[in-house]
Formats: structure tokens, sequence, C-alpha cells
């Protein structure tokens, strides 16, 4: 009888302390982060995969780097509208994600999401794309410099010296990081300088089908233009589909000069037969990055770096060599 009481003395005793562990810690998320066997649980909120080639290869690599081989409890949710990503933000919170990675749709309307993570100890990294909020939200960012890689399409285009540029501005989706910094060098120069003009300016979503339908329909009004300035490759495909319907000549010494954007490797590879003139580089490649901010954050080490720019070039099809398709195509 002694015996047992003292093991029930003994099991109460360890309950007791177990118990006063778990209010003194309130609750809170263990520092290491981890969970379910060690496992790092990752949300990852990214645009529609299928959205264009550098997305497909964006999601692609984080795909590859977030696996449990790796170390990571990986989930992924999808929109191109911001209320949508919003909505799987707030789920991946109240599913406790120790992660929350973001390719914002817009650069508007996350202060408050970011305020919830924050207050429920949830790490932010951002990948892609700015947005419009307290840095104080998020723990960093690894984003290309959309803003000069319009500045660097901008200025080849100037470098290319027409008497006149008669522009069919091709837009990205709306609100987007990609699309403000791509238009926002385009239109400070053509109110700067009368000799440019835009025939139209219209979005056509990152679509190929929506942008040749809209050099169409400038085509069928008989204005005229020499430049197709467009924000991803998928929609100067989409543009040139429409040019060669009507026969009319592009790239290289021709009568309408195609820009795009990404660097997909058959859009390169355009560029290296003339067809295209030129092409701003967008590096999808940031899950190594991301990662190393992770294992710094794990170790309780200080991020020195809270905005790493991805490094970026633009491609001239006059310069552009096999090896640079081999190298930089995505």
């Amino acid at each position: 009888m002694k015996k047992i009481k003292k093991a029930m003395a003994l099991a109460l005793a360890t309950s007791m302390a177990l118990g006063l562990a778990a209010c003194g810690n309130g609750g809170a998320k263990s520092d290491s982060g981890k969970k379910d066997g060690g496992l790092i649980k990752v949300g990852i909120i990214n645009n529609d995969p299928n959205e264009s080639g550098y997305r497909t290869a964006n999601d692609k690599d984080m795909k590859e780097k977030f696996t449990k081989e790796n170390g990571y409890d990986a989930s992924f949710s999808y929109s191109l509208k911001n209320d949508e990503q919003i909505a799987y933000a707030k789920k991946m919170i109240q599913d406790e994600v120790d992660y929350l990675l973001l390719s914002a749709a817009d650069t508007a309307g996350w202060d408050s999401v970011l305020q919830d993570a924050k207050n429920a100890g949830v790490h932010v990294i951002l990948f892609d794309r700015t947005i419009d909020a307290d840095p104080s939200l998020y723990d960093a960012s690894i984003v290309s410099d959309m803003a000069k890689e319009g500045e660097t399409a901008v200025n080849w285009l100037k470098d290319q010296g027409l008497s006149e540029y008669k522009i069919i501005h091709i837009q990205g989706a709306m609100g987007s990081a990609a699309q403000k910094g791509r238009s926002g060098a385009l239109d400070t120069q053509v109110a700067a300088d009368g000799n440019w003009s835009i025939v139209t300016q219209q979005t056509a979503e990152w679509n190929a089908e929506k942008a040749q339908q809209i050099v169409q329909s400038v085509i069928d009004s008989g204005e005229s233009f020499n430049v197709i300035y467009a924000e991803n490759d998928d929609m100067a495909k989409g543009a040139v589909a429409a040019l060669d319907k009507a026969n009319i000549s592009h790239g290289v010494g021709k009568d309408v000069i195609v820009m795009g954007y990404d660097c997909n490797k058959w859009a390169l590879e355009e560029l290296l037969k003339g067809n295209w003139n030129y092409d701003g580089q967008c590096n999808p490649f940031q899950a190594s990055y991301i990662v190393d901010i992770i294992q710094k954050i794990q170790k309780g080490e200080t991020i020195s770096e809270k905005t790493i720019i991805m490094d970026e070039k633009g491609f001239d099809a006059g310069k552009i060599t096999q090896e640079d398709v081999d190298k930089y195509g995505i």
C-alpha cells in the first residue's frame, strides 16, 4: 500500500510540473518553430502557376525546396485575386503555420492580416512582389526591382533612336508590383517626350489571347504603330500572333519593335532569331534565398538585409548569344 501511495504521489507531482510548464509557456509556439516530428510548417501563397512561364518556374522552384525531405511541411494556395489570397492567409494563420510566404496579387490591403500573423507569432516572408505595408509586419522581402526592370527596358527603347514612338502598351494584372513598375517607367517617358505616344494602353492580365485581341483591334482600326511594349512574354507572343496574321513585319530591322519580360527560353530564342527585339529578365528562383532567411530565423540570427533584390538584366536581340539563352532562359 505504501508503494502504491508513493507512486501516486510521484505521478501527481509530475502532472503538476507539466501543467506549470505549459502555463508558463502561455500556449505559445516553441521558439524552434518546428512541429509534426520536427518539420517546419510553411504556408505558401502564390499567383496561379499557369499565369505565365515565369510563374510556372517560380512555383516549381518553391515546390522543389519546401519538401518533407528538406524539413518542411508545406501547403500551397493560389489566386490572382487579392481578397482570395488574404482569405488563404487568414486560414494559414489559424492553422498555425510557422512561416507565411507571400507573393501578393496586389500591393495594397495586407496590413490587417499581416498584423494578425505577427500577433500569432507567424513569420512573414515576401517573395517575387513587394507590398505597401509597414516593413515591421514582415521579416524579409526577396523581390525583383520592378521599377528598375521598367527603367532598363525604357532606356533600351530610348536608345533605339526612333524619330517617333507609337506604342501599343499591353499591361499585366493591374495593381500588381510587376505592372506598376513596368508601366511606370514607360508612362514617365511618354509624359516627358513629345515624340512618344501611346496608341492604346490596356491590360491583358498576362494572357496571350487577350493580348492578341488588343493588337488585332488596333490593326483593324487602321491606326499606325511601331512598338509593342508587352509586360510579359506570353502577352508579347499573343501580340506577335496578331502581327503575323496581318503580315506585319516585326523584330530586328523590321516595322515593329517587340518587347517582352520574363526571359522564358522560347522568348529568348525569338530574340536570337531576330523576331523580337528585347526581353527583360525577371528572376523566378527565390526559394533558396527564402530558405537562407528561415535558417537564420531558426538560429535566432539577425536578418541584416530585410530587402533582397534579385540580380536581373535586359537582353538585346542584336547582342544575345546561345549561351545567354541556355543560361538565363527559364
